[in-house]
């Protein structure tokens, strides 16, 4: 009996490839001798860059840059198993992961080092990019990311501004001379299903700003300094990004590559699952579990365990999906594939306590589920 496991990480507890291996361990205990197939897979979110390195056989360079507050973190970018794609996280050098939540702060966090690490896979020959942009701590609009590259962002006295969402106002030129030409030789491949735009009620700030640390006060703030952005990009390059689907997703740098880089965007998990050959994997599997840390009616905007199940339904394969906690609206998730949603949690417990004994919960509950198909199909 083949079976395909292809979670994604649960967050603050397991990564994807962990979570997948403590879903293996259960699978064997009702199954002794089950052909189990690990497939770890992300939506474009952290993780992604993990997930495609390990489906292809790649590895990982590492690389110190500058964090979203400026101090300097270990970061790294991937290169899959066919050695020309550089796939850079968002989240590992400027991502929402790194900030102490009592120091989140929107208005001064920067995305300069994901620009770093862009300019280092430049610097290593690299010319095909993959970014995967869920997870930012940012609100600037991608303007470290830009600085980092060599564009000048120039306030009323000709001088350089700093970073953050806060010196978006300042800024009244962009000089682009400087900005690295090799950038325009390149194809960027953006992983993310958000199609926020970048301003407005829907847009970066309104939307993103407070998971981010943003007061009602700053997410105004915000949202006025990105209009003004906008309409300096506009004139600029003659791309309205204001209301362009994408262009909010992590803080407004989708507006960035889609104005200043040869880029186009995809789901993050259908490139994932591309590149992870999750449909081959599939073809003669008698079922497939997947799962993340919360699953509820936000997982059918193109999360993972809905990637997943969509890839299952095609071939006419069950797909269980494990959740540390299940929220509201999951009805949805049975119309793209997915046969039962079971959280992991299995008495009261605090939260820590979950995810301290995530691996464990989760290697249980796939011994039940499993156990529980196995009397089913043997009626």
């Amino acid at each position: 009996m083949k079976i395909v496991i292809a979670p994604d990480s649960f967050k603050g507890s397991l990564t994807a490839v962990e979570a997948a291996q403590a879903i293996e361990r259960g699978v064997a205990k009702a199954v002794q001798d089950a052909k189990t197939v690990i497939v770890p897979v992300a939506d474009g979110g952290e993780g992604t860059m993990e997930s495609l390195v390990a489906a292809t056989n790649g590895r990982m360079v590492e690389e110190t840059v500058k964090g979203p507050l400026l101090d300097s973190v270990q970061a790294a970018y991937g290169i899959l198993g066919d050695k020309d794609t550089c796939v850079i996280e968002i989240a590992i050098a400027s991502g929402i992961c790194l900030i102490d939540s009592d120091k989140l702060n929107p208005m001064a966090a920067t995305t300069f080092g994901t620009g770093q690490l862009i300019k280092k896979a430049l610097d290593d020959g690299y010319r095909k990019f993959i970014l995967a942009i869920g997870g930012s701590a940012t609100n600037d609009g991608g303007i470290g990311m830009l600085q980092a590259l060599g564009m000048k962002l120039l306030d009323i006295h000709n001088q350089t501004v700093g970073y953050g969402g806060a010196e978006l106002s300042r800024i009244v030129q962009i000089d682009d001379r400087d900005f690295d030409p090799r950038i325009a030789q390149c194809e960027f491949l953006i992983a993310s299903d958000v199609q926020n735009p970048l301003i407005g009620k829907d847009g970066a700030s309104h939307v993103f700003g407070p998971q981010k640390g943003a007061t009602p006060e700053m997410v105004e703030v915000l949202d006025k300094n990105l209009t003004h952005w906008a309409n300096l990009v506009e004139e600029k390059t003659g791309i309205q990004l204001h209301d362009k689907p994408g262009a909010g997703a992590a803080g407004g740098i989708g507006g960035a590559f889609q104005a200043f880089f040869p880029s186009k965007t995809r789901r993050g998990i259908d490139i994932v699952i591309e590149y992870s050959k999750l449909e081959e994997h599939l073809a003669d599997a008698e079922c497939v579990f997947t799962g993340e840390g919360q699953i509820d009616f936000q997982t059918a905007s193109g999360k993972t365990p809905m990637g997943v199940a969509e890839a299952g339904k095609k071939k006419g394969i069950p797909v269980f999906a494990l959740a540390g906690s299940v929220g509201q609206g999951i009805d949805v998730l049975y119309e793209y594939g997915i046969t039962s949603v079971t959280s992991i949690v299995n008495s009261p417990m605090t939260l820590q306590e979950a995810m301290t004994r995530g691996a464990a919960l989760l290697e249980q509950t796939a011994e039940q589920v499993m156990r529980t198909y196995l009397a089913a199909i043997k009626k």
